[in-house]
């Protein structure tokens, strides 16, 4: 077991809730005088990490470096080819991966950080831009910078005002404000992000279109308009859809017979047996194109309440249905 230290105290929750508090009261009022004093070399520094021909690489040592891993990810989700390079082991041939047309944004609160000062006059021999996020606008860093963007804060949110609290989400901010500067200027859009997302649930919205999970061919339960109640109903039940379109000779689609079509004609004390597709029919069914995206299916779902959907062509040709259980396989919902 550790021994206590001489200077444990018992657990003050009230204390902790306050500490708390106090340090997002700090560090959102640091934000709000960090976007306030936002100068010329924001947009400078956009501009230069927009016509960079290579990539941004990113450095940071320490909770900087943390940081930095966090601004080249973003970067490289948003449309900006962006990595993280550790100072030290640029030091060491990683500056290797530094590369003609690439820039470098450098993060460190001091600006004196030994391990990015001593690749500084390589940087500089490379003739590689650099793009400084610092604290101290007179620190080595700052001097051999291109552009140097001002990240300093009042106080770390740390009781003790040691531990890089205010200055690392600060520096975080930043990033993330390069970061969204550079995607509109990119023109960059939602199905973009869900390129470089395809396996998250915006890439699956945003990639998935109506023809990936349709139901088409032998699976599309469809009848003709003279079809009996009893020819619809093994449609129905073979194709286990709970629907089935009604069709004219050529495929286009005149109507739907569902489950819920069926539940209420019995309700309401109707005897089906001599009735046939077309008498039992809704006609009009909504209907959607097979390009349209999967999502846009589930929403016309969710807005009426049904749970499939026709897919029509030109002319309102049939060419598939889709079921709420293709999107819930899909993991479109």
């Amino acid at each position: 077991m550790h021994a206590a230290h001489a200077s444990e105290r018992p657990f003050d929750p009230q204390q902790a809730l306050r500490l708390g508090r106090e340090t997002f009261e700090i560090e959102s009022a640091a934000l709000q005088r960090l976007g306030e004093s936002l100068t010329g070399a924001f947009p400078d520094a956009v501009r230069a990490m927009l016509h960079t021909t290579g990539r941004v690489v990113v450095m940071g040592m320490g909770k900087s470096g943390h940081v930095g891993r966090k601004i080249a990810a973003t970067l490289a989700s948003t449309g900006t080819p962006a990595l993280f390079v550790h100072p030290a082991e640029a030091s060491h041939g990683d500056l290797g991966m530094v590369t003609p047309g690439d820039l470098v944004l450098a993060i460190s609160n001091s600006g004196e950080s030994a391990e990015l000062i001593a690749i500084l006059p390589v940087l500089r021999r490379l003739g590689t831009p650099l793009v400084a996020i610092t604290a101290k606008p007179q620190s080595a860093l700052a001097q051999h910078a291109d552009i140097v963007l001002d990240c300093s804060v009042e106080r770390e949110a740390c009781p003790l005002n040691l531990a890089p609290t205010t200055s690392t989400t600060a520096q975080l901010a930043l990033g993330d404000a390069l970061a969204v500067a550079l995607l509109d200027a990119r023109g960059f859009r939602a199905e973009d992000f869900a390129r470089s997302h395809p396996g998250g649930a915006l890439g699956r919205k945003l990639l998935t279109h109506v023809s990936d999970v349709m139901r088409s061919g032998d699976e599309l339960p469809r009848v003709g308009p003279e079809a009996g109640f009893g020819e619809l109903m093994r449609e129905m039940s073979a194709k286990g859809l709970g629907a089935a379109a009604i069709v004219d000779q050529a495929g286009h689609i005149l109507g739907i017979f569902t489950d819920g079509d069926l539940r209420r004609r019995i309700e309401n004390g109707a005897d089906l047996r001599p009735c046939t597709a077309a008498q039992l029919m809704h006609p009009g069914p909504r209907t959607i194109r097979s390009d349209a995206l999967a999502a846009d299916a589930a929403a016309l779902m969710e807005t009426h309440g049904i749970t499939s959907v026709l897919v029509a062509g030109d002319d309102a040709l049939l060419l598939g249905v889709v079921h709420i259980r293709d999107l819930m396989r899909a993991k479109v919902i």
